[in-house]
């Protein structure tokens, strides 16, 4: 390496060490993640390039050496970020995004039907380990969904599933709540629900920000604000209709071949990469999406409510609808 590669390396650490002390990382973990940083960057050259597959190799490694942990993810989510390659800022991403979903299903299974049957449904499966890369979360997940689906009938697994395998924190509602309070009714939330997302949505088009894993253009915004179900749903009697932004909202606009068109659309990383490669998927686990958009209603009205999948990309569908039951 000559000097002026040597200070070129050098400006780019300290732009990343800027960055992360930006977002408040201590002074004490900085060292160890530019030096997980510098690593991956090295991996990714010497395995043909940044791309999606050399950070999901890369999480693997990290699996491997017991260091797939929240914080290394999202440095390198991060780094991601920095270097403005979205393709590596996904990857890690989705490493982070519903990881504990498996290892919340473990445990809930055990304490609504006890250990032996857990035991039984994840047989020879197992819990994913934490940052397992998306294309094998669903040889994780769907067998086990099918198992419990049969060994405690559908009704009993959609219920148990629709309490959402997400950790969903309250008080990660609470500002929801707030505003809910401020209205005089539920429709007048939904307007102002909807108005904040789209607002969302602008802000990130013009900061040049994704909206978690995806590009906002003027199709998309379009798209979002002409669907009247989208980011805040519509009532009708005591029913909420609610339809999912796609994932990656652009290519589904664009895309015509049905399958790959599912697959801009889903969400989650323990579906979708078995969307597109036409794996068995257990419909059923929807309902795992349809409590996370349930949840910050439940928050509002302090008790459970009922919620129901109407169509999915799982039932060979292209969107996601859900109908949310609010109390009578």
């Amino acid at each position: 390496m000559n000097q002026e590669e040597g200070k070129e390396q050098d400006m780019d650490t300290q732009g990343f060490r800027t960055m992360l002390e930006g977002r408040k990382v201590p002074a004490e973990k900085l060292d160890a993640a530019l030096a997980l940083a510098e690593r991956f960057e090295n991996y990714a050259q010497q395995s043909g390039g940044l791309s999606a597959e050399s950070a999901w190799a890369f999480s693997k490694i990290l699996i491997g050496e017991g260091q797939n942990t929240v914080e290394n993810f999202f440095t390198l989510a991060r780094y991601g970020l920095f270097i403005k390659d979205n393709a590596i800022f996904v990857a890690f991403v989705e490493s982070l995004d519903g990881g504990e979903a498996q290892e919340n299903l473990y445990r809930r299974v055990a304490e609504r039907f006890g250990e032996t049957l857990r035991d039984e449904i994840f047989s020879g499966i197992g819990v994913a380990p934490f940052g397992l890369p998306t294309p094998e979360k669903p040889r994780y997940m769907h067998p086990v969904i099918e198992r419990l689906a049969l060994a405690v009938g559908a009704d009993a697994c959609r219920d148990l599933l629709s309490a959402s395998l997400r950790d969903l924190p309250d008080e990660y509602f609470a500002s929801g709540r707030e505003i809910y309070q401020s209205c005089k009714d539920v429709d007048e939330y939904l307007v102002k629900k909807k108005q904040a997302f789209v607002e969302q949505l602008e802000a990130c088009q013009r900061d040049g920000r994704l909206f978690f894993a995806q590009e906002i253009t003027d199709d998309v915004l379009a798209f979002v604000r002409n669907e009247p179900e989208m980011g805040g749903g519509v009532r009708v009697g005591n029913v909420i209709y609610e339809v999912k932004i796609p994932y990656m909202t652009k290519q589904y606009l664009a895309e015509t071949d049905p399958t790959l068109k599912r697959y801009f659309y889903c969400h989650c990383p323990w579906a979708r990469e078995a969307v597109k490669s036409g794996e068995k998927v257990a419909p059923i686990f929807c309902n795992c999406s349809a409590g996370f958009h349930k949840k910050p209603w439940e928050v509002i009205f302090g008790q459970k409510l009922e919620v129901e999948v109407l169509v999915s990309v799982l039932q060979g569908d292209e969107r996601c609808r859900f109908a949310i039951h609010l109390p009578g």
